[in-house]
């Protein structure tokens, strides 16, 4: 377990902007559909369950949700894909979690959030933010983002040069259903994504520059899948010293040497743990 002075320091680095949240689909435990009660689909082994109809795939095809995704993107069509995540994050109706309702009372200036729903969106209803949005494996751009600026209620897509750098960003590099659903969800998105990320056409110039010297804070992510594991290498180029700290209870051996790799600090606790010990400081 952490000690309150170590959560304390981290929360202390989130309200300066030192340090970023990046999220993760832990961070969505507890979020359940509010006419059903059933459990957002969010981590790997429940979206591939949900994507083929509750029923398990092939195990090398249940070993990561890209695979699966792209075995059926191949006997469907890539809209399949897309429908599929549309459905479960843009029009199903899910509780609000109280983690991301949290960070966004921080008044955050980036956050990078790796999951595909709506909830930190929601959470930022009402206040002026950027949304910057992956994609993949469009023609006609040399970027592999798209930047829309909220007014509190209506998205407007932007370019670059228009970007207001004094408004909270948040990043959703996966995708999002909401103003215009795209997703990164199979092999191929992943392969053409993670190329541009590494080549520097997947993150706007102005977070480049940002990012610089900041470090980062994983709440709800587990370091052994190899997708997640090359998006995040490429986006905390640059970091500080140490690079982050990961929040993750109980890690095993693998993912203990990729974050002594990388330079991140295991942290056995939970976000809630986070929260909760920020919420009774400020009690």
């Amino acid at each position: 377990m952490a000690s309150s002075e170590l959560l304390q320091t981290l929360t202390n680095g989130l309200r300066t902007g030192q340090i970023i949240p990046y999220l993760g689909a832990g961070t969505l435990n507890g979020v359940v559909e509010t006419t059903t009660g059933e459990a957002i689909p969010a981590d790997s082994d429940s979206l591939i369950l949900a994507m083929n109809d509750g029923k398990p795939m092939a195990p090398r095809l249940m070993y990561e949700f890209p695979r699966a995704a792209m075995n059926l993107e191949n006997k469907k069509g890539r809209k399949f894909i897309e429908r599929f995540l549309t459905t479960q994050y843009g029009e199903r109706q899910w509780s609000q979690s109280s983690f991301h309702q949290w960070l966004a009372t921080m008044e955050l200036p980036y956050i990078v959030d790796i999951n595909r729903d709506t909830q930190l969106q929601n959470a930022y209803q009402g206040r002026a933010h950027t949304l910057i949005v992956g994609i993949s494996r469009i023609a006609g751009t040399d970027y592999r983002f798209r930047i829309f600026q909220s007014d509190g209620n209506e998205y407007s897509e932007i370019d670059q040069a228009s970007v207001d750098t004094q408004l909270p960003v948040l990043f959703k590099p996966m995708g999002t259903p909401v103003p215009d659903p795209c997703y990164i969800a199979s092999d191929a998105d992943y392969v053409d994504y993670i190329t541009e990320l590494m080549g520097g056409f997947a993150i706007p110039g102005f977070l480049k520059e940002y990012r610089q010297g900041k470090q980062y804070l994983f709440a709800g992510i587990r370091m052994q899948r190899d997708t997640e594991r090359m998006v995040l290498s490429d986006m905390i180029y640059n970091a500080g010293e140490p690079a982050g700290w990961v929040l993750m209870p109980e890690p095993n051996d693998k993912e203990r040497r990729f974050c002594d790799k990388k330079n991140l600090v295991i942290v056995e606790a939970d976000f809630s743990d986070l929260m909760a010990e920020a919420q009774a400081l400020s009690a």
